[in-house]
């Protein structure tokens, strides 16, 4: 009979094994090895070599929950505990080490140590957090075991242990989050998808009329960070006056992004009413402008009671720099003066000129919305990220006939093919160097990861949601929106159709790759 020291030792898997079991057994082993040298030394004679493994430990706990993740993944998909509390949570707790760092917490609690809650709220998680930490010790425990006898397998307690364990994760990560924020109500999360609603409707209504147009949104311009919350407020007060904007409600029955705004938002909706069309449309042009000096403002000249035809293009688009267009609620409350002042504008209100309810209703509109960055910077972010993923247009195949390359023969520069405001055909000579590249077995050069924050056709910022992939005609870097086609690179070793980006697919591939996609 072998020492069990020893039958271990034989049945340990290799290090080349793709298997996730036996991955996950040298990163459990990593995490004991730096438990063990923690402690095993002195803090106190020792404490940059105690930070550097308390780094190290870190590290290696979120490699081992990162591999759990996809064991839970392929083991019990649908025996997942629910997520959906995660759309309670601000944004910028939905980070990829938001498990590592759950897990740090309990461990944290059970030693009594209370680092961002209150002792009242701490001593109410400890026992959640005893009850995770225990789990996680038997998960360990099992998978191990699994991973030493049959690591291709998943047998019924090991399934058990797996869904007890990512039920009690899930609960003590909301019990824990909503000890250090204020979570969303259901009520609340309601009332910020109708927002959402009312701003794909602005959208909408501000592509027909011109104000904006497909390429901003496709582009993620960031001006329109400011340009539709503003657009909504008008859209909200007039064009959809039953929406989440609706002031027949109380404040309490608002959401809470726009409630504050109560008062202000009712004497906005009065100044509104009196405009006539042409005003209307001029008012909201002069919002959607980012021009160094406010577009209402004095210095103005006298065009402003011309009408603006919807057909012209939207004014220039650059860095917001309107001096007044921040200023505190109270400041436009001011001018539009004490409560009721504006119930009957026509007659009780005395303005100088249609061009001085213009400046007032640009600088109340862009004051609110403007706060909302300030005040409710992550709802908004939020918000807006859901606007433009619904509003933003499918990229489609292109299939023209002219974005086809020669099968024949070598193309010359003069030939190739260029894509408007795409950084691969920067110079015809460019081009034809990689339809060169396409008839040789020559691999494109691979861009590191590390060296590419934006997306190589549209220059959005790489993000949580929006990933980067690799175009495998070219080896550069882009969203999924601007590399969403496969083909076959047979001169590249790819005989099954493999990720391209739109420019590759539609100007350096021939015919050829092309139809064995749709074969």
């Amino acid at each position: 009979m072998l020492p069990a020291a020893l039958r271990r030792w034989l049945r340990r898997p290799k290090r080349s094994d793709p298997r996730l079991l036996s991955q996950f057994f040298f990163a459990d082993e990593r995490v004991t090895q730096v438990v063990a040298e923690i402690n095993g030394l002195d803090a106190e004679l020792d404490p940059q070599q105690y930070l550097v493994l308390l780094n190290q430990l870190h590290l290696s706990q979120a490699h081992l929950l990162a591999i759990l993740e996809r064991i839970m993944e392929e083991c019990i998909p649908t025996q997942r505990h629910s997520r959906d509390y995660l759309v309670k949570f601000p944004e910028e707790l939905l980070v990829d080490n938001l498990g590592n760092h759950m897990l740090f917490a309990a461990e944290c609690l059970l030693a009594g140590t209370f680092l961002e809650v209150e002792e009242a709220d701490g001593a109410q998680l400890r026992p959640q957090a005893r009850n995770l930490l225990c789990s996680l010790e038997l998960v360990r425990t099992v998978l191990r075991e699994q991973s030493l006898s049959q690591p291709g397998s998943y047998p019924e307690p090991v399934r058990a242990v797996l869904v007890q364990f990512d039920r009690l994760f899930a609960e003590f990560e909301l019990s824990y989050v909503s000890s250090l924020v204020a979570v969303k109500s259901p009520e609340e999360i309601y009332r910020q998808q109708e927002i959402i609603v009312l701003f794909c409707e602005t959208v909408e209504r501000a592509l027909r009329l011109g104000y904006l147009t497909q390429e901003m949104i496709d582009g993620y311009e960031p001006l329109l960070m400011f340009t539709i919350p503003r657009l909504a407020i008008i859209s909200g007060l007039l064009i959809y006056p039953e929406g989440p904007l609706s002031l027949e409600q109380s404040p309490e029955q608002m959401s809470r992004v726009f409630s504050p705004f109560y008062n202000l938002l009712k004497k906005i909706r009065d100044l509104l009413r009196v405009l006539s069309e042409e005003e209307l449309c001029l008012l909201e042009r002069s919002l959607c402008t980012a021009e160094s000096e406010d577009p209402c403002g004095p210095a103005t000249p006298p065009a402003w009671g011309a009408a603006v035809p919807r057909a012209d293009p939207p004014a220039p688009w650059g860095l917001l720099e309107v001096p007044c267009a921040a200023p505190p609620p109270r400041t436009c409350m001011a001018w539009l003066g004490p409560p009721g002042a504006v119930d009957d504008v026509g007659t009780d209100w005395q303005w100088s000129s249609t061009k001085d309810m213009l400046h007032t209703l640009f600088v109340c509109i862009s004051g609110v919305a403007d706060q909302l960055q300030t005040n409710f910077a992550s709802d908004l972010r939020s918000i807006l990220k859901t606007v433009f993923k619904i509003v933003a247009s499918q990229a489609e195949p292109s299939e023209e006939p002219g974005a086809s390359q020669k099968e024949d023969g070598d193309p010359c520069a003069a030939d190739a093919p260029r894509v408007a405001d795409c950084p691969l055909c920067s110079s015809p000579a460019e081009a034809a160097g990689l339809q060169r590249a396409a008839g040789t077995h020559r691999l494109p050069e691979w861009v590191p990861d590390s060296t590419c924050s934006q997306c190589s056709a549209c220059r959005s910022p790489f993000t949580l949601l929006r990933r980067r992939h690799h175009c495998r005609s070219c080896g550069k870097i882009f969203c999924a929106r601007c590399s969403p086609h496969t083909a076959a690179l047979p001169h590249y070793g790819q005989p099954k159709p493999v990720r391209v980006c739109t420019h590759c697919y539609a100007a350096h591939l021939s015919p050829t790759p092309r139809r064995a996609q749709s074969q």
